[in-house]
């Protein structure tokens, strides 16, 4: 069915810690971007770690929480453990693996204030996170909590709903949910054109040796200044690819 006025389009995403390049690069295409922070919590996921490149390969950055007798709590619910002082460990890391890095200097006074605010919650470290992130590359989508949304439900049909909510007719899609969302036409019921991110990794000129993929946008930012990065995360970027299941 045809689109009803001009596209609006969505990306939804879980916050990450520190996420990688096709993050930004879903947020880029996007008019609003969501944080999905109303799903159950994944131990050990990307919500609490990520990857940056080292003099001795790649090293994983991983934020401490409260999990004890916690099995259900939501991604917005999730505490960072107070006593283990990762802080001045991940950016005594970071320091350490880019100090001699081209814009260092520039990112490190916020990226060090964000690391060391005081809140006690993943999800507001991750979001200021993202949100620096966000400002450095220059992506200009609007942000927008789920937990701040009354849309309920359980895989596709809280991805409808949450597109319905805010009003957009176009959803972008990671390709690794095709197979769930594929599982019914709920999209296209409710009116709403579903394409897939499909995205091919970019080189650049990167520290210590040999090109490591899949690092956190951390490792470009501090190799390429913003707008020059913003050009490097969309160089990997394929054609949208629409739905094709019907």
């Amino acid at each position: 069915m045809p689109l009803k006025g001009p596209k609006k389009t969505a990306a939804i995403m879980q916050p990450t810690y520190l996420p990688w390049i096709g993050y930004f690069d879903l947020m880029d295409q996007a008019d609003v971007f969501v944080i999905l922070d109303s799903v159950q919590f994944a131990r050990r996921s990307w919500q609490q770690r990520n990857r940056i490149k080292t003099s001795s390969g790649e090293l994983m950055l991983t934020v401490p929480v409260l999990s004890k007798g916690k099995r259900d709590q939501r991604i917005d619910e999730v505490l960072i453990e107070p006593t283990a002082g990762f802080t001045n460990s991940h950016l005594n890391s970071i320091r350490l693996a880019y100090s001699k890095a081209p814009y260092f200097d520039a990112l490190w006074p916020a990226l060090s204030e964000t690391l060391s605010s005081k809140t006690s919650k993943l999800i507001d470290l991750n979001l200021g996170l993202i949100t620096l992130f966000q400002k450095r590359l220059g992506i200009k989508a609007d942000i927008v909590r789920s937990s701040t949304l009354a849309a309920a439900g359980n895989k596709v049909d809280l991805l409808v709903a949450v597109c319905k909510e805010i009003g957009v007719n176009r959803y972008l899609s990671p390709l690794g949910s095709k197979e769930y969302i594929e599982e019914n036409d709920l999209f296209a019921d409710n009116d709403i054109e579903l394409v897939y991110h499909e995205y091919r990794h970019p080189t650049y000129h990167q520290l210590h040796g040999p090109f490591l993929p899949h690092m956190s946008v951390l490792d470009l930012l501090m190799n390429e200044d913003g707008p020059r990065a913003l050009e490097i995360i969309r160089s990997g970027r394929a054609a949208p690819a629409p739905d094709r299941a019907k």
